[in-house]
């Protein structure tokens, strides 16, 4: 399974970090080829990510489950394909430090059946840079 992480300092106290990922619905939109956000129950989501690779529009539906919440600190979730055979796992941290808050973002995902020989090397290719980019929008987010 590949995993990247990414930490940000966010000159914010550590509550107003929590405020903002404590709520899903309000990063999933920053997530790359976002479209659409349905929420199932209190820890349960649907995420629609559209894209296009080489000419081909291909849409992409992911269940996330938050598994774990202790605030203010840590969020912790899992995701799965829905109409594609991928699932992996995340969370973010958040540590005070005086009025600035140290946020870490980690992510890790794998893909599975027959295209997994495939895939994989390509999501631990792109991993890192799709979990600093979401990170880095989180935090810009946080201090608009």
């Amino acid at each position: 399974m590949a995993e990247a992480s990414h930490t940000v300092t966010v000159p914010v106290e550590v509550e107003k970090v929590w405020d903002f990922v404590s709520h899903v619905e309000k990063w999933a939109k920053l997530v790359p080829a976002y479209k659409e956000y349905k929420q199932v129950d209190d820890n349960q989501s649907v995420w629609t990510f559209e894209g296009n690779m080489k000419g081909i529009k291909k849409t992409v539906q992911v269940e996330l489950n938050i598994v774990e919440m202790h605030e203010p600190n840590n969020i912790k979730f899992e995701f799965k394909g829905i109409n594609e055979n991928f699932s992996g796992s995340g969370q973010f941290q958040a540590e005070a430090k005086g009025t600035d808050t140290i946020m870490t973002g980690t992510v890790a995902a794998e893909a599975g059946g027959l295209a997994k020989v495939a895939l994989n090397p390509i999501i631990k290719m792109v991993l890192p840079k799709v979990t600093t980019r979401l990170t880095e929008k989180i935090a810009r987010t946080i201090q608009a």
